[in-house]
């Protein structure tokens, strides 16, 4: 395959300009194409252009840059990539596509469109040897590939991106049957490394994988809740977390995706699906219908199944009565069996649970996925060849945390067939004859083949690592509730967190000591990462609470000890450690992955010292490190400490958090040498090889003593503009109070500029800045509301 340095994208729409927007992303020119405008907007009228004027000609792709650069969550990593984006249309620039080493094309999902686009302007200007994909979610890539050449269907091929492309990782790959199958298998490569997609194989059948099994999984639970009588709200309450799928659940999901999507794949699906046994399952509601045609297309018309209204009492949300087409308001509903897994971690264990409850949300939890797992089960080979691609589907497609199959080994396969069969519903035999999908043998994972009724090994992949098969395979050296120690091979350690949310706790910055001990005699280096949701949360907010509502200040100040004690021995091991951070990664998580010699960071990371937003700062040494990192900018490029101090200082006291790992440059997190990686699967062994890269000349540092602080004049300069932001109603008088202890810190406290301090000054200064905070009872207000609220009270 040759190499992808340049992509078009035919089609400027919302998907098409996404798509284009994450190849940006992932370092890619790109040219974005969509048709010449037949008429002039009012505003070209009045600049007096014309049909021929450029601006006018390109205006459709234009407009489609323009909104997905505004677009919300942000569609680029960092605005600026946009710049990677050259815009034109179909009539004017087609000849640039001979320039592109891929082209995709994303326009309506029409199939005599797609092959006239594809046969008049694609094919003419197609590059020997450029690959040629179609972004269909659901029309045959056969049908579609019948209208091109047959040197060109060898590089043709489905690559179905999930809305919005930047954050879902699913892409569907489907050849056609001329699609040379080395570059199936290159494209799929590439498409994961460099764009850090899931990537699944499916068939060339209507709707793929996800939404084949997605949408039945929708249409069923509606049928469901009419049979049952329950409203849009309560099925909400059951399909979502509780059944190991995502927070917005069916209806919130629905009104995401868009009403007016979601009927017209059920349309598609009934129409093509004529063999199918649950054909009748794909049929549109009329409720559904109704609400098309009144415009209630969810979020983007502001109103489906809810609406949500900005009233003077505060933001008010209604959901759907579906039986007359009236809102309702919310009324949140409990049910005895949602509410006892509240606090169960384990996704499976949740599940399991909740479906062998005795109330109507356990009731409709087993009638949907009894229905969805035997439809999914009937679908091999029909859709995919095995029940991995499937499980993969439905986890980054639809964000469930299990896959169907994964499932069924939660509930028990057999247990399911019994309780099914009692129901009088048709259980599939290869169902009847199979103990688990999924097993480990001699460390190695395996899975179930319903066509062959074999087990079949899970073969890994080249450039990942996963733990959880590591773990299984006996990998673990040192253990307890919080955290592991993982050989993860070549003489690297990983130390691993999996408390609930990967929150900091007292065992975990023990086992920190140990991990670095086991690294240091029996290795070569350490990574700091894990494959949870989260790298870290922070601190533990509860035990914080419970030791300031009991005036424990002095085991507040041995934890807080403990804690740069932790992240020191991190940033002075005598063998290199790299941290991986992803998704979340906050306060404590931050500061841990600041004393690293070096980050490597997953694409997805949002990364802050957020510890003001409940009353406190950060002090397990990131203070201090931001000063450091302050200090030695400034006497690197011999320029005055200022400009550095503030913006780091702002960092903290705005509790700035990085939208993106790209966005971690700006803020200072990430450093000449630290890297960033696309594909969450790849993280963890990018940071074991930039461990074995570091440690083949690697020279412990010593803790510094000759800081030169930036002293009580810059203090006294950033308590100003927060005396400006209190009287001009920016801050309350608290935030000032904050800020002030704040730039205390961070500027070296009450010294005169240049006065030589050490790291170990600064920590003191952290540690007493923080029980200064601690003793404020608006702090403890503040960490009261966090963990009632979930989000920051600024009192």
């Amino acid at each position: 395959m040759r190499q992808i340095n340049r992509a078009a994208v035919l089609g400027a729409g919302v998907m098409g300009a996404t798509i284009a927007a994450h190849l940006a992303n992932a370092g890619l020119d790109v040219l974005l194409l969509d048709i010449i405008p037949r008429e002039l907007t009012a505003a070209e009228e009045e600049k007096g252009l014309t049909l021929e004027s450029p601006q006018v000609r390109n205006r459709i792709a234009a407009s489609g840059l323009d909104a997905v650069i505004q677009m919300k969550p942000a569609a680029f990593q960092l605005k600026e990539y946009a710049r990677q984006i050259q815009i034109g249309n179909f009539s004017d620039d087609a000849a640039k596509l001979r320039d592109c080493d891929w082209i995709v094309e994303v326009v309506i999902e029409n199939m005599a469109i797609k092959k006239r686009l594809l046969t008049e302007t694609v094919v003419p200007n197609l590059a020997e040897g450029a690959i040629l994909s179609t972004n269909t979610s659901g029309l045959s890539v056969n049908e579609m590939a019948s209208a091109l050449p047959p040197e060109v269907r060898k590089n043709f091929l489905v690559t179905h991106f999930f809305n919005p492309p930047r954050y879902m990782r699913l892409l569907e790959v489907v050849g056609c049957n001329e699609t040379d199958p080395t570059l199936i298998a290159a494209m799929a490569d590439f498409l994961s490394r460099r764009l850090g997609k899931g990537i699944v194989y499916a068939k060339d059948t209507p709707n793929f994988i996800a939404n084949r099994i997605g949408v039945y999984a929708m249409y069923n639970g509606m049928q469901q809740m009419v049979d049952m009588g329950l409203s849009v709200e309560e099925v909400d309450a059951v399909a979502g977390p509780a059944t190991a799928r995502p927070k917005s659940a069916v209806f919130k999901t629905a009104d995401l995706v868009g009403i007016d999507t979601l009927a017209h794949v059920g349309n598609n699906s009934f129409e093509l699906l004529i063999d199918d046994e649950e054909r009748d399952v794909f049929k549109v509601p009329e409720f559904v219908t109704a609400m098309v045609a009144a415009g209630r297309l969810g979020n983007k018309s502001k109103q489906g199944f809810y609406l949500k209204e900005n009233t003077a009492e505060g933001r008010k949300v209604s959901y759907l009565d579906y039986t007359d087409g009236t809102y309702k308001p919310t009324t949140r509903p409990k049910f005895a069996s949602i509410e006892a897994v509240k606090m169960i971690d384990d996704p499976a264990q949740r599940l399991k649970m909740v479906v062998a409850g005795n109330d109507k949300a356990a009731e409709f939890a087993w009638r949907t996925l009894r229905d969805s797992l035997i439809y999914t089960v009937k679908r091999i080979p029909e859709i995919a060849d095995d029940i991995v691609n499937i499980d993969n589907a439905m986890k980054w497609g639809f964000n469930w945390e299990l896959g169907p199959f994964e499932m069924l080994d939660a509930i028990g396969v057999e247990a399911f067939v019994k309780r099914a069969e009692k129901d009088g519903v048709d259980v599939p035999e290869q169902l009847k004859s199979v103990d688990s999908f999924y097993r480990f043998v001699d460390g190695k994972k395996e899975q179930f083949d319903l066509v062959s009724g074999k087990y079949h090994a899970i073969e890994a992949v080249d450039g990942e690592i996963n733990l959880h098969i590591l773990k299984k395979a006996g990998n673990v050296v040192e253990k307890n509730a919080n955290c592991s120690v993982i050989d993860l091979g070549d003489g690297v350690f990983g130390l691993e967190f999996h408390s609930k949310m990967n929150a900091l706790t007292g065992d975990i910055l023990a086992m920190t000591h140990k991990a670095l001990q086991r690294a240091e005699q029996d290795g070569v280096g350490l990574v700091i990462g894990n494959q949870g949701v989260n790298f870290s949360v922070g601190a533990n907010l509860m035990m914080m609470a419970v030791a300031l509502a009991e005036g424990a200040f002095e085991d507040i100040d041995m934890a807080v000890r403990a804690f740069q004690k932790a992240t020191m021995a991190v940033k002075y091991s005598s063998v290199p450690v790299v941290a991986a951070p992803f998704n979340m990664t906050l306060g404590g998580g931050c500061e841990f992955s600041l004393h690293a010699d070096a980050i490597n960071a997953y694409a997805e990371t949002y990364m802050g010292l957020v510890e003001i937003g409940v009353g406190l700062l950060p002090a397990g040494g990131g203070t201090k490190e931001m000063c450091l990192r302050a200090v030695n900018l400034a006497k690197q490029y011999d320029t005055d400490v200022s400009p550095f101090i503030f913006k780091n200082f702002q960092n903290i006291g705005m509790a700035k958090v990085s939208m993106s790992a790209a966005e971690m440059r700006d803020l200072g997190y990430l450093r000449a040498g630290d890297s960033i990686t696309m594909n969450f699967d790849r993280l963890i062994a990018d940071a074991k090889q930039k461990v074995l890269a570091l440690a083949a000349n690697y020279r412990p540092g010593k803790p510094e003593e000759a800081i030169s602080a930036p002293g009580r004049s810059v203090a006294a300069s950033m308590k100003s503009q927060l005396w400006n932001l209190a009287q001009g109603g920016f801050a309350t008088e608290y935030e000032a109070v904050m800020g002030g202890v704040i730039a205390d810190v961070i500027t070296g406290g009450d010294v005169p500029a240049g006065t030589v301090i050490s790291e170990q000054y600064l920590l003191d200064l952290e540690r007493e800045g923080f029980l200064k905070l601690c003793g404020n009872k608006k702090t403890a207000e503040r960490i009261q509301h966090m963990l009632k609220k979930g989000k920051p009270l600024r009192n």
